[in-house]
């Protein structure tokens, strides 16, 4: 058995893995890279080292036509859809910011648990959700940024976290046929390469590899194996921990996020943008139901989720 003092340090290391992926992303679109064409290297990456690892441990890798239904729908909500409006709004938010944003998706999850009858009514967490609520206002605040245009990207970095809570809500409603984490993270980002390509080419967005290597390059390549890694991580400790305590490793992401961005970035924030996540992260914890079951499980920030 797995000491506490162990899972606590995976929990920490989570964190802070997938809390460096918001400065990455904001350096990975830094000199002009576009979400479709950033969002296809992720999903081969990802795609290439979780179809190694699970070949080497003997692991399914079946592509089979009746699972894509899931396959496809977790690539689209998990990853299109939020990386495209993440990576939009990272030109022009600070990573800090989209760190506290990412914070939101317990709180967005709740109503959408509750209009799918699978959680039940209570008020302190219906009191998390006004808090959380609070603390969007707050960070609306046009004082709160460094330039007050920026906040009107605020609804799009909003995107994000309202398609994950939709995302586990989907998995915690009708399930994932069968198919443990890794097959279906697997599977998505297969069949996602086949839609992300496309859509990249035709918009002009195609990222090509054979050019200099700089930041922008090297960062969508660390933030690809950051989170395959976490994201393997994250399924150990569910499997060791259960969901609640792996999901408090969503604590830790926005706190990283925004410790990485401040040494790597050298973002500096606002008292608005303290006090806001301050008050989101009490909200998110009146909401987390005190159970076995999480709603709606942090996921990895800029690749499938599940």
């Amino acid at each position: 058995m797995t000491s506490p003092v162990a899972l606590f340090g995976m929990l920490l290391v989570l964190g802070a893995g997938w809390g460096l992926s918001q400065p990455l992303n904001k350096i990975a679109v830094s000199e002009g890279y576009q979400p479709l064409g950033i969002i296809f290297w992720q999903l081969v990456i990802g795609a290439t080292v979780l179809g190694t690892l699970r070949s080497a441990q003997g692991k399914p890798l079946s592509l089979a036509l009746p699972y894509w239904r899931t396959f496809v729908l977790i690539a689209i909500v998990g990853t299109l859809l939020p990386n495209s409006f993440s990576y939009r709004a990272a030109i022009h938010l600070p990573a800090g910011v989209l760190s506290v944003m990412l914070s939101l998706v317990p709180i967005f999850a709740f109503p959408i648990a509750l209009w799918l009858g699978i959680d039940r009514f209570t008020l302190p967490r219906m009191a998390g959700l006004v808090v959380g609520l609070v603390g969007v206002v707050i960070l609306a605040n046009p004082d709160s940024m460094p330039d007050p245009s920026m906040v009107w990207w605020l609804p799009i970095a909003l995107v994000a976290p309202f398609c994950y809570a939709v995302e586990g809500n989907i998995v915690a409603k009708w399930g994932t046929q069968g198919l443990g984490p890794g097959h279906v993270l697997f599977g998505a980002s297969v069949l996602g390469i086949f839609i992300a390509l496309p859509l990249a080419v035709i918009s002009g967005q195609f990222i090509s590899p054979f050019t200099d290597w700089n930041a922008p390059e090297y960062a969508i390549l660390i933030t690809s194996l950051v989170h395959v890694a976490v994201y393997t991580g994250y399924v150990w400790l569910m499997g060791q921990a259960g969901s609640v305590f792996a999901a408090q490793v969503a604590y830790i992401v926005t706190g990283a996020g925004v410790l990485w961005s401040m040494l790597i970035l050298h973002e500096r924030y606002s008292l608005w943008i303290w006090l806001a996540m301050g008050i989101i992260l009490v909200g998110m914890a009146l909401v987390q139901p005190r159970r076995k079951v999480a709603i709606a499980p942090i996921v990895p920030p800029g690749n499938v989720g599940g």
